[in-house]
């Protein structure tokens, strides 16, 4: 954001002392928004004068060639040779003279006057144009200086032409990111206001900008206003004006537009510039006779999306096809413009119109932004649309621009003010009561309410002061950001001056806080994986969508953003599996045969949603092991990590097809695994926990996996009802037996384990401490049918030590439960 200090000191009045701009800059920086840089606009203009014409002769040696006699207040004339077409004796200019740099190659390729020979005769510097200032455009002639718009003080010859259309100006370039939240602050009305209150003075916005206007009625040119979305477009304002008459804007327009970069155009269009950058309320003129005859009828405006297929020109030149979800001006028949982005081609004013349509509207600001940036648009109109304009200032903005273009233009009111509003947008700025001390509390300082009221009332909030230390604040209506108490603190503590307020440090208790549970499982399984040798990466939150196709992901499901930063992060992950098979790969060219990766991460999907309609966030941990050269089972490597992971009471089991159905979510996580070479780990009562195993052959092909890979994810929620309580360890000497079991050939090892943790955790309940190893799993054509599985059991107790015969019985009691559950033998 531009910010003039010359016209926001016009509307603040004397008590902006601009004499110390060091100062006012860092005030603006402290309290205001981060200043980016700042221009000393009337520099350029050092040196250039006013100056008049009292002889003008034609040039002996070149018709279009005038040789002048300039008074520039130096006690002399000045022999200057022109070739504009409309100098002439008597005219009030601006003089260039020789050795000053023209202020249109000001930063630039500077040019540097001198005094030469022009056909034989000498001139002194130039008498320049409008574009040769660096005004605007316009080369046609010199410019004429007008008593009428610099005031009779200021023809004087001799004067600095920089006095002149307040050119010795200070531009302030406010980093807009600042202001995202106050979107009365893209205003310099806004701006202004704000400088007033920070040097704790009252500001008072122009009466037509306060108070309600009342429009007049007309009923010359008919126009209609048709509004299909009034949820996107919550306020439509049009009017038709006649009798327009385009030509250039007063100078001191042109210089104001020029200052903060916006290209003067003509009266019509500055007028609608102008009134954007003084209120932050963009506005758009049509030429009303073209739109009436792009209509079936009589002009008509519709604000609706585009239908399939539909293309537009807009004023930029480029013709493009609008996103379905845009926000579209057309006629009856056709679109016109991109509403709160860009106007059309087809409907633009130009030197040959005569009639207007003036717009001042609202849009749904993040439709206006999904859409510029979906098309590359980028103008001052979607920089403050898509900050949420408030529709209670529309009136104002649209009526003052009624009575500017009568002034510049010539234009008379032909039709009656059309206001379409829907219900969403007819409401008034909240009334929020706040005690002194809710405030002095947040802020650390002891202010009266008496004060709090003062500092609020210089930015003109209304406030009313209640019993005791409570007001009750009411934000003016260009404020849409004050909802709740603390929005009220943030505007004393800013007002007041963050810089102001006491260092002292809080104080602390001496307890410690309370650490986030979650927070202690992440890092006491990120500690235990890296013990374990496995290393831990990070990856993108966001994923290509044939990251999705490679592990049979589906995408549907995946929230996609629509300014991702890169194609290749288009979606949010459902899983954090597929992120780091994409890392095998590599890996192994870098020759790292064996190795595992894991991350804690985040992921989300559209069929989880919190009750506030925010996306539920799933906290997962995943591991990808390879090994490049083995020849061992990958699920049992895999399954190894999470057992050591020191998990208690939970089971390994069949996928069950019926529970992916129902839980798309979980489907997505078991996606890239074989359903046949994996198991579905649950608590024991049931409950999700995540899967273990290897991948489907598609997926080792798509990642260029070797053969032995394996992994597992499982749900973070889960960890804190299944991780092992502390076990301290026994100062008896612990003994061990290798027992080996027979059981049927399909018996599954997960069932086996299962039965004998069961049978585990009852003997622990005795005070002995059981662990178990698997040792093998043998099978061939002499046990036909049948399998056998050894384990080893480490055996000890808290209180005793041990004998074998103590060991044999409690073995025989293990198995003997084992059994009554599995058909098991004890070889």
């Amino acid at each position: 954001m531009k910010v003039s200090l010359k016209t926001a000191k016009y509307y603040i009045g004397e008590t902006l002392d601009l004499s110390n701009i060091e100062e006012v800059v860092q005030k603006i920086g402290a309290q205001l928004g981060a200043v980016e840089q700042v221009i000393d606009f009337g520099k350029r203009y050092d040196g250039i004068v006013v100056a008049k014409i009292v002889k003008c002769q034609k040039h002996p040696d070149a018709d279009k060639l005038s040789v002048c006699e300039i008074d520039a207040g130096t006690g002399q004339n000045i022999q200057v040779v022109c070739g504009a077409p409309n100098v002439r004796e008597g005219l009030m200019v601006a003089w260039i003279p020789p050795s000053i740099t023209v202020p249109a190659t000001y930063g630039k390729d500077p040019f540097v006057l001198e005094a030469r020979e022009i056909r034989g005769v000498i001139s002194n510097g130039m008498l320049a144009s409008p574009s040769e200032l660096g005004i605007s455009s316009d080369h046609e002639g010199i410019l004429e200086i007008s008593s009428t718009e610099v005031g009779e003080d200021n023809i004087v010859a001799g004067t600095a032409f920089k006095k002149l259309y307040d050119l010795d100006d200070i531009i302030v370039d406010i980093e807009n990111k600042m202001f995202t939240h106050r979107p009365d602050c893209f205003g310099i009305l806004g701006v202004a206001r704000e400088i007033s209150g920070i040097y704790g003075h009252p500001f008072k916005s122009p009466d037509w900008y306060l108070n309600k206007p009342v429009f007049n009625s007309a009923n010359q040119l008919e126009l209609e206003v048709k509004n299909e979305i009034p949820k996107l477009v919550p306020r439509f304002m049009a009017v038709a004006m006649s009798d327009v008459q385009i030509k250039p804007s007063p100078i001191w327009l042109q210089a104001l537009l020029t200052r903060i970069d916006v290209k003067p155009i003509n009266n019509v269009v500055d007028v609608t510039n102008y009134l954007a950058y003084l209120t932050a309320q963009p506005l758009h003129a049509y030429d009303y006779d073209k739109v009436k005859a792009l209509s079936s009828d009589s002009a008509v405006l519709v604000a609706r999306y585009p239908k399939s297929g539909e293309k537009i020109a807009l004023l930029n030149g480029k013709t493009i096809e609008p996103r379905q979800e845009a926000i579209m001006i057309a006629t009856d028949k056709q679109l016109i413009g991109i509403g709160g982005v860009m106007g059309g081609k087809d409907t633009e004013v130009d030197e040959n119109t005569k009639n207007i349509i003036l717009e001042c509207a609202n849009f749904d600001m993040y439709n206006i932004r999904r859409t510029s940036m979906a098309h590359g648009l980028f103008t001052d109109a979607v920089t403050r649309n898509n900050k949420g304009q408030s529709p209670l200032q529309n009136d104002r903005v649209l009526h003052k621009a009624i009575s500017m273009m009568s002034d510049l233009a010539g234009a008379k009111q032909a039709g009656n003010c059309i206001d379409s509003r829907s219900q969403e947008s007819r409401y008034e700025t909240q009334k929020i009561s706040v005690e002194a001390s809710f405030i002095n509390q947040r802020l650390g300082l002891e202010l009266k309410s008496e004060e709090i009221s003062r500092l609020l009332n210089n930015v003109e909030f209304s406030i009313e002061l209640m019993a005791r230390d409570s007001l009750l604040i009411s934000a003016p209506f260009w404020r849409m950001d004050i909802q709740i108490k603390e929005d009220i603190v943030e505007e004393v503590g800013r007002l007041y001056g963050y810089d102001k307020l006491r260092e002292e440090l809080p104080q602390k208790g001496v307890s410690p806080n309370l650490i986030e549970e979650k927070l202690v499982l992440k890092k006491q399984f990120r500690n235990k994986l890296a013990s374990l040798g496995a290393n831990e990466v990070l990856t993108y939150s966001f994923v290509h969508g044939d990251l999705f196709k490679k592990v049979g992901q589906d995408s549907e499901i995946a929230f996609k953003l629509n300014n991702a930063l890169s194609p290749d992060l288009q979606y949010y992950r459902l899983s954090l599996t597929p992120n780091l098979l994409s890392h095998v790969h590599s890996n192994i060219k870098a020759n790292n045969n064996k190795f595992a990766m894991f991350e804690v991460g985040v992921v989300h999907s559209k069929t989880e949603i919190g009750e506030d309609k925010v996306p539920a966030e799933f906290g997962r941990v995943a591991l990808v092991l390879a090994d490049k050269n083995t020849k061992e089972t990958g699920f049992y490597q895999a399954r190894a990590f999470v057992d050591q992971l020191g998990f208690k009471n939970i089971k390994y089991q069949k996928v069950n097809a019926k529970i992916l159905q129902e839980h798309k979510m979980l489907a997505q996580m078991f996606a890239p695994y074989d359903l046949a070479r994996s198991a579905y780990i649950t608590s024991q009562d049931g409950q999700p926990v995540g899967v273990v195993g290897e991948y489907k052959a598609e997926v080792l092909r798509n990642f260029k996996l070797p053969k032995h890979c394996a992994g597992f994810e499982i749900f973070i929620s889960s960890l804190k009802h299944i991780s092992k309580d502390y076990q301290p360890l026994s100062r008896y000497p612990s003994i061990s037996q290798d027992v080996c079991l027979e059981v049927e050939e399909n018996t599954t090892y997960g069932d086996l384990e299962n039965a004998i943790n069961e049978s585990i955790n009852n003997v622990s309940a005795q005070q002995y401490v059981v662990n178990k190893n698997l040792i093998d799993i043998f099978a061939d054509e002499n046990i036909k049918g049948k399998k056998r599985v050894t384990f080893r059991f480490n055996i000890n107790s808290y209180d005793r030590t041990l004998t074998e015969d103590s060991i044999s019985i409690l073995i025989t009691d293990l198995i003997t439960k084992v059994s009554e559950k599995i058909d098991a033998v004890r070889i």
